[in-house]
């Protein structure tokens, strides 16, 4: 099984992205939340952890090997929790994971099903499953909603303010220091909270100017 894949990000389309590694391209199929993220990284060496299904093929007949892949290796760990739900499949989970991974997660830890059943491809019924087998099961990935679980100490004091901000926004904790420790990347330069804030949604749109 394939776990890890790392090479140049090729491409991105609303569901899967293209990573070449000497000379072999691969599709990989990666969840809505990430794209924004993702776009970002084009053209940039970029580090996948994946997972491997099989996925049955009407028209000719066969089943056709699909790769899945994550930024962050917790968040692999959460889409294989959450296709253990029965009626969950493999396609139909990464429609559902519109919403960042903390997010869902905290939605479970609360039982709060009408959240659940706004994700794309979730209605009242599979939500309420989600929550009566994974509720008490995703505590792990859920932190991230109502505790800081990165050190920020390493930001500047216009990204800290900008952080809050963008918390003021409703943005995941997670999410919002992902997008400023690249908008450093990108920005070195960059001062005020104001430009932190403009710079991190760019990112998380895909728009890296």
């Amino acid at each position: 099984m394939i776990v890890r894949l790392t090479g140049t990000l090729l491409d991105v389309d609303e569901e899967a992205v293209v990573i070449e590694r000497d000379g072999v391209a691969r599709e990989v199929l990666v969840p809505g939340f990430a794209l924004g993220e993702l776009t970002a990284h084009r053209g940039l060496e970029v580090t996948l952890h994946t997972l491997e299904f099989l996925e049955a093929n009407a028209m000719v007949g066969n089943m056709t090997p699909r790769l899945v892949g994550f930024l962050y290796p917790e968040d692999r760990r959460f889409y294989h929790r959450f296709v253990s739900v029965k009626g969950i499949g493999a396609r139909k989970a990464l429609r559902a994971l519109s919403e960042p991974v903390r997010r869902i997660a905290g939605w479970i830890q609360a039982g709060d099903a009408k959240s659940l059943a706004t994700l794309r491809g979730i209605g009242k019924r599979a939500a309420e499953m989600i929550v009566a087998e994974l509720r008490g099961k995703v505590d792990e990935f859920a932190q991230g909603e109502t505790t800081a679980v990165v050190e920020t100490a390493r930001f500047t004091t216009g990204q800290r303010d900008a952080l809050e901000v963008l918390l003021a926004l409703g943005e995941a904790r997670a999410d919002a220091e992902r997008w400023l420790e690249r908008a450093a990347q990108l920005h070195p330069d960059l001062d005020e909270a104001e430009a932190w804030v403009k710079a991190s949604y760019r990112i998380k749109t895909g728009v890296e100017g």
